[in-house]
């Protein structure tokens, strides 16, 4: 792997504006202890689905003092070139604007360097390929969701620190406390495989379909180097573990997140298969689950009154209406879970995530429509910022879609000493009216 030495500038395109008002969001529905149920496989057929408006008000719509949970949100609008950490009140405190790569989803390390997904910013439009004569692999992976080619690491200031460039790795990464990264990697299956696995969308007229692609789960050292590969679909079942009816056969699982617990457990979700697992450390997999559709962002978390990771929150998109359910996969119970009331109020087709905060509240992703809200385990929404950066996503079309979101508190070791006063970024929040 070479030196990194591209430097990330703050040098963005200019926004959309829209104004921002103060409204409470419906109260969410709340459900705890309840056994699992299955998502209607028809619902898409008959199944309601909200819109959103361009001209709704955005930034800080709501917000509960004393309820919501203090720290600063860190975000990365699609198809835009900057990441940004906003406060409590929804202004902007700091800004990462990238040139080399056009970022994808980040995290904040401890040291206050951030880890992004990125791509190609010269990649062209996304173009729907030939069906009757299908892109090569190398070719075919730069049209999937989730495609990304760099793994960078920069500091406070933008300058790149660190790089893993793998044109196959996609969606997430995870870091170890000893600097080793994790990535999925799309890789081609053997013949013999593809023929065993079933579903997917029934083949259309002139259709050629390609070999399928699954997914490895890839261990690089500091250098790069590759330190382990779990192959993630000789852990599936071809026939167990079929792929969603209305999903083109061009990949099996489309593994879209992954978390790993202090015990080396790795859980994933595997989007085109309707699964969440766990993969021990041993490389061997102990758990499936079957009660969600189209599924995100799995993570760790400790049940109330316990201090090991043991149960898992997933941000479930379903067909219909998403919700956020966690899971004991002792038992595969959902204990606790929440929707929107109608179901439709809260729904995100894809992309989207949850995570759980140090107060046991949820930070929630709507992805698609660039919402953003906390709500408490009682149901209550307590903070909720709708994204006014308004950009172009790989098809040309307007988008206001944020992938994940996560919140840092006041005294995470990443914010040690830093300058987090809006005012640097008065020009930003006037003209997008945050705060």
């Amino acid at each position: 792997m070479k030196a990194a030495t591209a430097r990330c500038v703050a040098n963005c395109a200019p926004f959309g504006r829209v104004g921002s008002q103060a409204t409470a969001p419906p109260r969410l529905h709340v459900q705890t202890r309840s056994a699992p149920s299955r998502n209607s496989k028809n619902a898409t057929a008959g199944g309601l689905a909200l819109g959103w408006s361009v001209n709704r008000p955005t930034g800080l719509t709501h917000h509960r003092p004393g309820l919501a949970t203090p720290g600063y949100t860190l975000l990365t609008p699609h198809g835009g070139d900057s990441t940004w950490l906003i406060d409590i009140h929804g202004r902007v405190v700091h800004r990462w604007a990238f040139q080399h790569i056009r970022p994808g989803y980040g995290r904040l390390l401890k040291n206050g360097n951030l880890l992004m997904t990125g791509s190609d910013p010269e990649q062209p439009m996304r173009q729907d390929a030939d069906p009757a004569a299908p892109p090569p692999f190398e070719e075919r992976v730069k049209t999937l969701g989730g495609y990304h080619t760099t793994l960078c690491e920069v500091d406070w200031d933008g300058n790149v620190v660190w790089e893993y460039v793998n044109a196959y790795q996609h969606h997430d990464f995870f870091r170890f406390e000893n600097g080793n990264t994790m990535v999925p990697v799309w890789i081609e299956l053997p013949e013999d495989l593809q023929r065993k696995v079933r579903g997917g969308r029934r083949r259309q007229r002139r259709e050629k379909l390609p070999r399928l692609i699954g997914d490895d789960l890839v261990e690089v050292d500091a250098s790069g180097n590759e330190v382990r590969r779990i192959h993630l679909w000789q852990l599936m079942d071809p026939v167990k573990d079929p792929i969603y009816p209305t999903v083109r056969r061009w990949e099996w699982t489309h593994v879209n997140g992954i978390d790993i617990n202090p015990a080396g457990e790795i859980v994933f979700s595997a989007r085109h298969i309707d699964r969440v697992g766990i993969i021990g450390a041993d490389g061997e997999l102990k758990w499936k689950f079957d009660q969600t559709h189209g599924q995100h962002q799995p993570t760790w978390v400790c049940p109330e009154g316990e201090h090991e990771p043991s149960n898992v929150l997933v941000f479930d998109n379903g067909d219909a209406g998403s919700r956020v359910i966690e899971i004991d996969p002792a038992t595969s119970e959902i204990v606790w879970s929440y929707r929107g009331n109608p179901s439709p109020q809260f729904f995100s087709g894809h992309i989207s995530g949850a995570v759980q905060l140090w107060s046991r509240s949820v930070l929630v992703c709507e992805g698609t429509s660039g919402r953003l809200f906390e709500v408490t385990r009682g149901g209550e929404v307590v903070w909720e910022w709708i994204n006014p950066f308004l950009n172009t996503n790989s098809r040309g079309e307007p988008t206001v879609s944020i992938y994940r979101t996560h919140r840092y508190s006041p005294d995470h070791p990443a914010l040690a000493g830093r300058d987090l006063d809006p005012a640097r970024y008065a020009n930003i929040n006037r003209l997008h009216s945050l705060g």
